[in-house]
């Protein structure tokens, strides 16, 4: 194993891991229970109390079965995480490892619905399970819908290839399962009659079903909080849309936008969210793709019915495959050569900007003081604001990747990729395709 890179900088890693839960559902503050936390990655201040250093080695790693991209999430003590395996994807699978050490504790096989070709342009088990008091609910790109207990028992299956048809999309599916106490909702943006389910947690059964967006999304879905309760924000290629949680209602649209398939609203409080967009491989829609990226507002007119719209665009700044964050009055964008931009979140106005050294797919987390901002080579950057003072310190939280062995065909593009990064209990959890690190944090 080796040693992870320290320094006084790592002392304050804690102050920018520590949770505090609000995606809707109950639970314990150490849960991490879906994707994303529900947009809950900017953290409570006063949770930064203490003098905390992280342990100069990894805690535990996780050789996972199969490959996946799907972030790992927490409830209790249980870390669980989903893969695929086999050529045409023909597995995929459910792992539930214990948070303490890192030992499995169960593991369940499903026949994949829709085998596909496995290969780095094709989706390999990406969508992040839920989870909650009842158990976990996992999402496959294949079609297969899940639910297990806590023990690993299976309370109810749905095929969902069998019921609505064979999933073909391009690149796959990567929707995560986002959740509210009663329902869990499942965007099937598929290239011909796409759709948006909600289902019950408890039954399996199906609420509702409407109509997806028929645009291109890697996004997930995502709970935006408004008056009178919540909306359901689906971002695809040119447009957002609303929906009404508890009925599929279509309540509004934000249409002409550019590049925003791949990140996924962020909520504000009070209606507002932050959404991202992406710049095309040739850089020519660079101006656009800023436009597109900024501040919007929920609002509810006099006639009852709902409007959206932008409060501010970004300029210059744009996202990549993580998701923008807004942490102590600055909205955090990261673009595709690794540059981090801090707007001011009520102005939009640029404050600063700073290069990381690399490209970034895990969503930052904020707290304090601090943003942690975790490369996709697994570096760590931690950035500390200090009025418009911007400064970054980095350390390697895990091991380089192994030299290939003579004659062994190796993925090395894959390989390297860290998906996600999450904190529960007094560890920081790194998701690579084929592997779960741990890293302990210690009180002094």
């Amino acid at each position: 194993m080796r040693p992870l890179a320290y320094s006084r900088g790592n002392r304050c890693l804690l102050a920018a891991l520590l949770v505090v839960f609000g995606s809707g559902v109950v639970s314990a503050g150490n849960d991490w229970a879906s994707f994303q936390n529900g947009g809950q990655v900017s953290l409570s201040t006063s949770a930064a109390a203490g003098d905390w250093k992280l342990a100069p080695e990894l805690a535990w790693t996780a050789e996972l079965t199969g490959y996946g991209q799907s972030s790992p999430v927490v409830w209790g003590e249980h870390v669980y995480v989903t893969s695929v395996e086999g050529p045409e994807k023909e597995t995929y699978l459910v792992s539930a490892y214990a948070l303490a050490d890192g030992k499995q504790v169960w593991q369940h096989e499903v026949n994949n619905a829709t085998p596909q070709k496995s290969s780095n342009y094709v989706s390999r088990a990406a969508p992040t399970p839920a989870a909650d008091a009842e158990g976990v609910i996992c999402f496959f790109e294949g079609g297969n819908l899940l639910a297990f207990t806590h023990g690993g028992d299976v309370r109810w299956e749905r095929n969902l290839a069998d019921e609505y048809g064979e999933i073909s999309s391009r690149h796959g599916l990567a929707a995560s399962v986002a959740q509210d106490e009663q329902s869990a909702f499942i965007w099937v943006e598929r290239s011909e009659e796409p759709y948006v389910l909600s289902v019950d947690k408890k039954t399996g059964d199906i609420n509702w079903k409407v109509a997806g967006l028929g645009a291109t999304s890697w996004s997930s879905p995502r709970l935006v909080p408004v008056a009178d309760g919540q909306h359901l924000v689906l971002s695809a290629s040119g447009n957002l849309v609303g929906l009404d949680p508890e009925s599929g209602e279509r309540l509004w649209a934000v249409e002409g936008i550019s590049g925003n398939t791949t990140p996924t609203p962020v909520p504000l409080g009070d209606g507002r969210f932050l959404i991202g967009a992406t710049v095309g491989r040739g850089n020519s829609d660079a101006g656009k793709s800023a436009k597109s990226n900024g501040v919007i507002q929920i609002v509810k007119n006099d006639d009852g019915t709902w409007k959206a719209d932008y409060i501010w665009r970004a300029k210059r700044a744009t996202s990549s495959f993580s998701s923008p964050i807004a942490h102590n009055g600055t909205a955090y964008f990261i673009n595709k050569t690794g540059v981090v931009f801090g707007l001011d979140l009520e102005t939009g106005q640029e404050k600063f900007n700073k290069r990381l050294g690399g490209g970034v797919w895990a969503t930052p987390i904020g707290i304090g003081d601090l943003v942690m901002i975790c490369g996709r080579d697994g570096k760590i950057n931690l950035l500390a604001n200090s009025g418009d003072e911007q400064e970054l310190s980095k350390w390697e939280a895990l091991p380089e990747d192994p030299e290939p062995v003579a004659g062994e065909k190796t993925d090395r593009f894959s390989a390297s990729v860290l998906y996600s990064a999450l904190w529960s209990e007094q560890l920081v959890l790194l998701r690579r395709g084929e592997a779960l690190f741990a890293v302990k944090v210690i009180r002094e």
